[in-house]
């Protein structure tokens, strides 16, 4: 009885797990579940910590360094010419440069 039990039950989910699989692999629907977005992505905008890396990447040792420092420097007078230009002074002009070089 015990096995009788045990095979049922087996030979049940068998028989639902082939339906299951035969309904997945039918016909494809005639509409599409996912639609297209005719417009190109957004680009992903990095930080400019991340750009500098990336750009640090193929060089070692010192050069390397001096790159990073230096693409840094250069991140941070820009985002500093971008706060002038927004003419945000004070503690937020310190917050805009540091959320704009991604720190």
């Amino acid at each position: 009885m015990k096995y009788l039990l045990s095979a049922i039950i087996a030979g049940g989910s068998i028989g639902l797990a082939l339906a299951a699989f035969a309904q997945s692999t039918a016909t494809p629907p005639t509409t599409p579940v996912v639609q297209a977005n005719p417009q190109p992505a957004a680009p992903v905008s990095p930080s400019k910590r991340y750009a500098c890396r990336a750009t640090a990447q193929g060089a070692q040792g010192q050069e390397r360094v001096d790159q990073m420092q230096l693409c840094m420097a250069q991140a941070r007078l820009d985002c500093l010419k971008q706060a002038i230009d927004q003419k945000i002074v004070g503690p937020q002009r310190r917050e805009f440069v540091q959320t704009c070089v991604g720190q």
